[in-house]
């Protein structure tokens, strides 16, 4: 099958060609169509797999259709919602990219960077916007744009927006645009929290699942390795070294935890950075490219900076840390084994972990195998101590850092910091309550995912993080 007959345009498949695909993947075989329809969508897909252009491609072809009069000021028709700056970026370069040779415009708008250029470029007019909640709504109560036009509405990642606290801002979205619109909801995986969120929001949608529920790419070689807690960053060393590694991507649970492995690392001469909520966005940025172009052996990472990590063959993803939330596993090695290339997902598993490791197998249907390290082998006799539950990342700390919520074990309750620091909210998808919801919760600012079959062209890095007046 072909782009041209999922009864895309001459213009739009030209495009798609240039950027280098003719075959479409499974997502956006059943997605296109469903959104040409017309009607609400519910879309399970695993990163990587190119649910992008399912949905931005058909979004095209639609408001191409229908173009607005020529010198009318255009009116935001179609919003795309991102939990992340990096995959709200992305977003927009694939827009621009499929849309070139449409006469169609989109922008893209998240935090932590000058809102001025942003409101010059709204006040110009914008077809098609992609933003992240806490600077859109910022926008809103500014008055540079009105949602009351709007057409399609996608929510992108939309488990990922759940699990950050994004549900009032959502609330607050939903209140500005039209009642009657298309309802699209992407989401990697299907929690209960996602089912109420889409029992509201859509309407008789057509349901998606390329890969099953919660499910780890096969393509994915997955093992532990067991190991002291004080002898992982030993381990990890030696396991890059061992295997002449470059570009393994490595998750911690904490900001400290990945500032202080960094530290270790360089000490072992292998080159590392950090990327994490308190990161400076030039940090972030830096970070970022050195990794993409191979120039950084390993990147060390929290869950929510890795999110606009995407790159072709990402051979290896560490876990130095076991996730709090088994979902966030599969998040995790989501980043490797992307568009029909093989990965490695390795776990480094102290006593701490093993009900951790529990919860992960049972989410993903599977025990994983375990191996231990000549040299590294732990101590049969050591007592399990209490994991901090409350990750830095989703603490709000001083200055201007966003708020988030502490995860509880086994994905407890979820519980947020305000984004001006005032008070506590709780948010989950049972709460929106109807489809054109009220609410006036606190809201937070953050502010891209590979929307190719085969990847991610690299699109400039930005972080989720503070409002970023």
């Amino acid at each position: 099958m072909s782009f041209s007959q999922l009864g895309l345009s001459e213009a739009i498949v030209r495009a798609v060609t240039e950027c280098g695909y003719t075959i479409p993947t499974p997502i956006q075989a059943q997605a296109i169509p469903a959104v040409l329809a017309g009607g609400d969508l519910l879309a399970g897909a695993q990163t990587g797999t190119g649910k992008t252009a399912g949905f931005a491609l058909p979004i095209l072809q639609r408001l191409s259709a229908a173009s607005q009069p020529a010198g009318a000021r255009r009116p935001v028709r179609a919003l795309v919602l991102s939990p992340t700056r990096e995959l709200a970026a992305q977003i927009g370069d694939s827009v621009k990219a499929y849309g070139k040779y449409l006469k169609l415009n989109s922008a893209v708008i998240f935090g932590g960077v000058n809102i001025n250029p942003q409101t010059t470029m709204l006040k110009q007019g914008v077809d098609i916007l992609v933003a992240t909640p806490g600077r859109l709504l910022d926008h809103a109560q500014q008055g540079n744009l009105k949602l009351d036009q709007v057409e399609i509405l996608v929510l992108d990642e939309a488990d990922r927006m759940l699990d950050m606290g994004f549900i009032h801002d959502i609330k607050r979205v939903l209140a500005l645009l039209p009642k009657k619109r298309q309802n699209l909801l992407f989401s990697a995986t299907f929690s209960d929290e996602i089912k109420a969120l889409t029992d509201r929001l859509l309407d008789n949608p057509a349901m998606i699942e390329v890969a099953r529920r919660n499910a780890t790419a096969d393509i994915v070689t997955q093992k532990v390795h067991p190991v002291d807690r004080n002898r992982k960053h030993a381990l990890l060393a030696h396991l890059i070294k061992e295997k002449n590694w470059f570009q393994v991507l490595v998750f911690t649970r904490t900001k400290h935890g990945a500032n202080k492995l960094v530290e270790q690392l360089g000490k072992e001469d292998i080159s590392a950075m950090a990327i994490h909520g308190n990161k400076s966005q030039a940090a972030r940025t830096r970070a970022l490219a050195e990794f993409k172009s191979g120039k950084l052996q390993a990147l060390v990472a929290t869950d929510i900076a890795a999110r606009g990590i995407d790159i072709d063959q990402l051979p290896q993803v560490v876990n130095y840390d076991l996730p709090n939330v088994p979902e966030d596993y599969v998040h995790r090695i989501g980043r490797t084994g992307r568009a029909g290339s093989s990965g490695e997902a390795l776990s480094l598993v102290c006593v701490d972990e093993h009900d951790m490791l529990k919860g992960i197998e049972k989410l993903i249907k599977q025990s994983l195998p375990s191996e231990v390290v000549a040299g590294f082998e732990p101590d049969p006799n050591a007592k399990a101590q209490p994991i901090q539950l409350r990750s830095e990342e989703h603490v709000r700390g001083g200055g201007r850092g966003r708020g988030g919520q502490g995860r509880g074990n086994q994905g407890g309750a979820r519980q947020g910091s305000s984004r001006d620091g005032a008070g506590q909210s709780r948010g989950t998808g049972a709460q929106l309550g109807q489809k054109q919801g009220q609410g006036q919760g606190q809201r937070r600012s953050a502010g891209p995912q590979a929307p190719s079959p085969s990847g991610a062209r690299a699109a400039p890095p930005h972080r989720s993080g503070g409002r970023g007046r």
